[in-house]
C-alpha cells in the first residue's frame, strides 16, 4: 500500500560552483541544533576532503540530516563544478525536491543550467534560493527573472515554474521571503522546505528495494553503500540479494552487517530503516554504484540514470625518468593499476582502459579539473607516475567526426575584450552574446570546441592581467570544426644532468622564463623553462663559471636571477604538448620530453619532417 512518509523530507542542494551551497548547509546544520551555540565551527564544514577545503569546491556529494519541528530533513550537498556532474545526476534520484542556489550578483551561470536541467528532467519540485543578497552589487530582481527564463528554456512544468523564491545570506545565516528585508535566522527557508518539498511516497510493506547511489570507504569496515530505500524495510543482519539492471543474470547473496542513518555530520548506527529513509549499509564487499539491494525472494533491479560520457583522456604511466622511484611510496605498474581501478568504484564518470603496455593506462574523465583532482589525490597518497597531455575524445556519427563542445562564459575587463575574442575566435569559438556588467566588466558567451580550451586558462590570465574569470559547461557534440593553432610558446630543455647553477640559469633566462632555482637537480630532457617563441631551445643550466686568478667562481653571487615561474598542477597540465610528459611525485612536478636524449629527439624530428 502506497503512503506518504510525512515525517521525512529528502532534498538536494544544487548550484553553480562557488554560489554558496555548502555555506548554506552549514547554517541549516547550526539552526538544526547540530552544533552547540557557543561552538566554533570551521567554514564549509561539509567539505571534509583536504582538497575540497583548499580549493573551496565540493568534489563529492555529502549526506547530512537535521530535525525541524517534527520532521527529519535529509540534505545532500552536491558538487557545483561541471566536471563532477556525474555525482549530481546520481544523487538527484534519492531526493523528492531540490534547492537551487543562485548568486545574487553572478546570476545564472553554465552549471546552474546543467544542474537545473537534471532536476527538471526528473520532474523534481524546485525552491530557488537567491544567495549573497547582502552583497553591494546584488541584483536579486534581475536574477529572479534569469532563473524563470532558464526554467522556460528547459521546458519546466507549471509546478516547477511556480517555485517559491527565498532570499538569503548564507554567510550571515539569514533567509527571508522578502527580498528587501532579511530575518534573523533560516526559519523561512526551513518552512518552505517543509511546505514545498513533498513527502516521499512509499510502500512500507513491499519487498526490500534500495538503489546504491554513492559509495564511501572506511579502512575499518570497508565499502559503504549509500542510497534511499525505495520499498519495504532493511534490517541489521538481514540476508539480501544484490542485482544490477545492466547485468540481470548476475546475482549475489549477502548479509547486512552494519546499518546507519545520517544525523548531522555523523553516521548513527540503527537496527532498521524504512522506505523513504536515506541510509548507509556495510558488509557488501563488492557493492557498486547502480546496484540494487533487494529482498532475497524478489530480486528486482531498479533502472539507473545514464552517467554522462567522458570528454577528456590522458595517458597515466609508470614514471621512467632518471629520478624514478626516489620520491614516491607507490611506483610500480601494479600499484598504479590497482589505484586507478579503485577510483572507478566511487567515480562512475571515470573510465580506465588498459593499453598494449602493462605500464600505461588510458584514463578518461569529464574535464581537466576532474582528472587533476584524481592526480592530486594520488600524489598526496604517495604515488609516483607520469601523465600525457590531455586530449579530447571524438565520436563518429553517421561516418562524420564529431567533437565535444563547451559553453564558455567569461567575465573580462572592458579593455581586454578585443584580445579575448580574437584568441577564442582562432580556437574556433563562436561568440554567442556580449553584455556589459557593473563596473568595467563585460560578459562574453562562447560556444567552443573543448580542445580549444585546453591550455587556455594561463593565456586568459595573461591577456586580462589576472582579472579574467572563465566558467564552462559541456554543451554536446558538433561536427569537427577544423585544426586549431598549437601552443605559441616553446620549452627550454636541459641539455645535461646535474645541479642547476646560478651561472647556467643566468645565461638561460635570456632565452625565456625559468621554472627552477639554483640547486634544483635536473636531468637531460627535463623542461626547465618556457621560450616565448614557438620552438624548443636546449640550455645548459648546470654550467659553472670557471675559476681563474682573475675571476673567482664565488662571483656568481653578483648575478641576478628573475624569480622562477612556479606552476600549479593545472597550469603544468595546460602547458605540456604532445611530445612532453608531466612527472608527478609526492614532492615535485616536473615537465619533461617523452624522448629525453637530445640527438634521439633531433632524429625523430627529422624523420617526422621527411614523412
Amino acid at each position: 500500500m502506497i503512503q506518504n512518509r510525512e515525517d521525512i523530507r529528502n532534498v538536494a542542494i544544487i548550484a553553480h560552483v562557488d554560489h554558496g551551497k555548502t555555506t548554506l548547509v552549514d547554517q541549516l546544520l547550526k539552526q538544526g541544533g547540530i552544533f552547540r551555540k557557543n561552538q566554533v565551527v570551521a567554514d564549509r564544514v561539509m567539505d571534509s576532503n583536504e582538497l575540497e577545503k583548499e580549493r573551496g569546491i565540493t568534489i563529492l556529494s555529502k549526506n547530512t540530516a537535521i530535525h525541524y519541528k517534527d520532521k527529519k530533513i535529509n540534505i545532500i550537498d552536491t558538487p557545483g563544478h561541471a566536471d563532477f556532474g556525474g555525482e549530481v545526476e546520481r544523487v538527484l534520484k534519492m531526493v523528492n525536491g531540490v534547492i537551487l542556489v543562485v548568486d545574487a550578483f553572478e546570476g545564472v551561470m553554465p552549471q546552474t543550467k546543467f544542474v537545473l536541467q537534471k532536476a527538471i528532467e526528473l520532474q523534481l519540485p524546485v525552491i530557488t534560493c537567491i544567495n549573497k543578497i547582502d552583497r553591494v552589487e546584488a541584483r536579486a530582481e534581475e536574477v529572479e527573472e534569469e532563473v524563470l527564463e532558464l526554467m522556460l528554456d528547459l521546458e519546466a512544468d507549471d509546478q516547477q515554474l511556480d517555485c517559491p523564491f527565498v532570499y538569503a545570506s548564507a554567510r550571515e545565516g539569514t533567509a527571508s521571503l522578502n527580498r528587501e528585508k532579511q530575518n534573523e535566522d533560516m526559519t523561512d527557508l526551513l518552512e518552505v522546505i517543509i511546505d514545498h518539498i513533498p513527502a516521499p511516497k512509499v510502500d512500507l510493506d513491499g519487498p526490500t528495494q534500495l538503489l546504491i547511489s554513492t559509495i564511501d570507504y572506511n579502512d575499518y569496515i570497508g565499502r559503504i553503500g549509500i542510497g534511499k530505500i525505495e520499498r519495504g524495510s532493511l534490517s541489521l543482519n538481514q540476508e539480501i540479494m544484490v542485482v544490477n539492471a545492466l547485468y540481470p543474470e548476475q546475482k549475489q547473496k549477502m548479509k547486512i552487517t552494519k546499518l546507519y542513518e545520517f544525523e548531522g555530520l555523523k553516521r548513527k548506527e540503527i537496527t532498521q530503516g524504512n522506505a523513504g529513509d536515506i541510509i548507509a549499509i556495510s558488509g557488501l564487499d563488492n557493492i557498486q554504484i547502480g546496484d540494487t539491494v533487494c529482498d532475497v525472494d524478489h530480486p528486482e533491479a531498479l533502472s539507473f540514470a545514464k552517467i554522462s560520457e567522458p570528454t577528456i583522456q590522458m595517458l597515466f604511466s609508470v614514471n621512467d625518468s632518471p629520478f624514478a622511484g626516489t620520491e614516491g611510496d607507490y611506483v610500480t605498474s601494479r600499484h598504479l593499476r590497482d589505484r586507478l581501478f579503485k577510483a572507478v568504484n566511487t567515480d562512475l564518470s571515470l573510465r580506465i582502459e588498459e593499453t598494449d603496455s602493462a605500464d600505461s593506462f588510458k584514463v578518461s574523465g569529464r574535464g581537466e579539473l576532474h582528472l587533476s583532482i584524481l592526480i592530486e589525490t594520488m600524489r598526496r597518497e604517495g604515488y609516483e607516475f607520469q601523465v600525457s597531455q590531455p586530449i579530447v575524445l571524438f565520436k563518429t556519427i553517421d561516418g562524420q567526426q564529431y567533437e565535444p563542445m563547451e559553453k564558455a562564459i567569461l567575465d573580462v575587463p572592458e579593455e581586454c575584450v578585443g584580445s579575448v575574442i580574437e584568441k577564442l575566435g582562432a580556437k574556433k569559438g563562436e561568440l554567442l552574446n556580449m553584455t556589459s556588467r557593473k563596473g568595467d566588466s563585460v560578459r562574453l558567451e562562447f560556444s567552443i570546441p573543448a580542445r580549444g580550451l585546453i591550455g587556455y586558462g594561463a593565456e586568459l590570465m595573461t591577456d586580462t592581467k589576472g582579472r579574467g574569470i572563465l566558467n564552462t559547461t559541456f554543451e554536446g557534440y558538433a561536427p569537427y570544426k577544423g585544426a586549431i593553432p598549437k601552443r605559441l610558446q616553446g620549452s627550454l630543455v636541459a641539455f645535461e644532468a646535474g645541479e642547476a647553477m646560478t651561472y647556467g640559469l643566468y645565461n638561460a633566462q635570456e632565452r625565456g622564463i625559468l621554472f627552477i632555482t639554483p640547486g634544483t637537480k635536473v636531468y637531460e630532457g627535463m623542461v626547465v623553462g618556457q621560450n616565448p617563441r614557438a620552438e624548443d631551445i636546449e640550455v645548459n643550466v648546470c654550467r659553472r663559471k670557471h675559476a681563474t686568478n682573475m675571476r673567482a667562481s664565488g662571483s656568481d653571487d653578483a648575478l641576478r636571477l628573475s624569480p622562477p615561474k612556479i606552476m600549479s598542477l593545472e597550469e603544468a597540465l595546460e602547458f605540456i604538448v604532445e611530445d612532453e610528459l608531466l612527472e608527478i611525485t609526492p614532492k615535485n612536478l616536473r615537465i619533461r620530453k617523452k624522448i629525453l636524449n637530445s640527438s634521439m629527439r633531433q632524429r625523430m624530428r627529422k624523420k617526422n619532417k621527411d614523412v
